[in-house]
């Protein structure tokens, strides 16, 4: 039986490669056989319905693909979740999901929780995989599952965001397809999946150049050797990069001792993060003009792309809107502005609504202020030609190595210490990541934690990505007559201290 994921591959090269993790691999299929599979035991054993929730807790490997695959194919809502987070932050995540099973792979078994709240299957999709057969095929008028992916928000918890999705497994397959061509992922030659595919942009441009017919190379964790190696072993054709591992390729490059050959490298795409014109620039003369940047978000997506000649001829640009979406500068409540810099606003043609953020109808439409309308908290301008420029996050959320980290999370962990009265977190530069995580302190009076006390008092409670790297303790943090922290007052002092 086929999935019909991957029908030409099937017809043309059945016993090629189609997914290693350099550990292990599948050919297209055996790839096939396992989702179909794995899509069959959800549905007859698990008992699982269209709409239910999956979640996933699984590494960089070749099963997180094949169970990613079967749920969206057994039309379930599927959330991948962050193998770095701590076991309480996985607790919450899969019991705010409503998961009914959870996958996870032996590394991090120790981060599931007994207690759940809800009805729950746990599952080694390593061991229980190949035992499953597909024993009936899931038609491609059945009902298409989803990605559910978590962001957080101003409350500092995790939210659900959940995109628009196809009607059918059909149109899912379709319009997945359709994607990968319009992002240029067309099927040309291996994709090589550097970040964690956890995360959106690695883990859903990887499965677009799949469904394309590209084979699809698994990192397990980055390091510049490894890149190196896979693209010259695999001729690696297509892949993802963050600004940080651009400068760490940089400097690797006079280091390594991996030979170093690149020619065969087609097309890369990168965002996520903040990039500096002359990382940029550097990049592109090593590469050649291979580079395509894009903005978006979780919650929609692409929204704007930019290729190499495009971003020489306007530096400093994200891009301009692709496919139904336009880009303009609003007021607060979305009508158009005259200002030449604001709040961005994106226009949908097709779709009045976006997406939504799981059990928070409230936000979801703070976020949509009318239909086809939505916003992300970027701060920016666009030019005549449609070109757009960031200059700001209205949220001041924190890009650190291409993750996103909320302040008001952080900041809450900090207030359970007995020490603090008060904290504000906020991005610095940093030339490798991008931005570095920076707390500013308020104490008790007569109290005194240092910064490594309560570094070690915050480990547990959060992720390490997310602990402050320094810290610096005040008497008083500047707040507006309302009593609310002005965070850009104290992130202004810092950038003028250290110009």
């Amino acid at each position: 039986m086929q999935t019909n994921f991957f029908p030409q591959q099937l017809a043309i090269r059945p016993d090629a490669m189609a997914i290693t993790d350099l550990t292990q691999q599948r050919s297209w299929r055996e790839l096939d056989r396992n989702i179909a599979a794995l899509a069959n035991f959800l549905i007859r054993e698990i008992g699982a319905r269209p709409g239910d929730h999956m979640a996933l807790l699984i590494g960089n490997r070749v099963e997180y693909i094949e169970a990613m695959l079967a749920g969206m194919l057994a039309g379930l809502w599927v959330t991948p979740i962050n193998t770095h987070l701590t076991a309480s932050e996985v607790s919450y995540i899969r019991d705010d999901c409503g998961a009914s099973v959870v996958f996870y792979d032996p590394e991090h078994q120790h981060l599931l929780l007994e207690g759940s709240g809800t009805a729950l299957n746990v599952c080694e999709v390593v061991s229980d995989l190949h035992n499953w057969l597909p024993e009936t095929a899931v038609s491609n008028s059945a009902p298409a599952g989803g990605n559910m992916l978590y962001t957080s928000g101003t409350t500092g918890k995790p939210k659900g965001v959940q995109r628009a999705k196809a009607t059918t497994v059909g149109e899912m397959i379709e319009r997945m397809r359709n994607t990968g061509e319009a992002f240029g992922l067309t099927g040309r030659g291996p994709h090589l999946v550097t970040g964690p595919l956890y995360h959106a942009a690695p883990g859903m441009f990887a499965l677009y150049d799949l469904m394309n017919g590209a084979p699809m190379v698994i990192m397990p964790k980055w390091d510049c050797d490894t890149f190196f190696r896979c693209v010259r072993e695999y001729q690696v054709a297509t892949t993802h990069l963050v600004p940080t591992m651009f400068v760490r390729l940089l400097d690797a490059r006079h280091n390594t001792a991996e030979r170093i050959d690149l020619s065969s490298l087609r097309y890369v795409l990168h965002g996520a993060a903040p990039i500096t014109r002359p990382v940029k620039e550097s990049v592109l003369q090593w590469f050649g003009p291979l580079l395509t940047e894009y903005w978006g978000a979780t919650e929609s997506g692409v929204v704007t792309l930019v290729n190499s000649e495009e971003w020489l001829k306007h530096p400093g640009t994200v891009g301009r809107a692709v496919g139904s979406f336009s880009v303009y500068v609003g007021d607060e409540h979305g009508n158009p502005s005259d200002q030449e810099e604001g709040l961005l606003f994106c226009r949908h043609a097709q779709l009045p609504l976006v997406f939504s953020y799981h059990k928070d109808p409230q936000k979801t439409l703070k976020a949509h202020p009318r239909p086809h309308i939505f916003y992300l908290g970027d701060i920016g301008q666009v030019d005549s030609e449609g070109f757009v420029y960031l200059s700001d996050r209205e949220s001041h959320m924190i890009i650190s190595g291409g993750v996103n980290i909320y302040p008001s999370e952080v900041e809450q962990a900090l207030l359970e210490h007995a020490d603090v009265t008060d904290a504000a977190v906020f991005g610095i530069p940093n030339p490798e990541w991008g931005e570095e995580v920076k707390a500013v302190v308020e104490l008790r009076t007569g109290a005194s934690a240092s910064t490594d006390q309560l570094r070690d008092f915050l480990r547990g409670k959060i992720a390490s990505f997310k602990i402050p790297r320094s810290m610096e303790f005040v008497s008083e943090l500047p707040r507006t007559p309302s009593g609310k922290v002005q965070i850009h007052k104290l992130k202004a002092k810092y950038l003028a201290a250290n110009p």
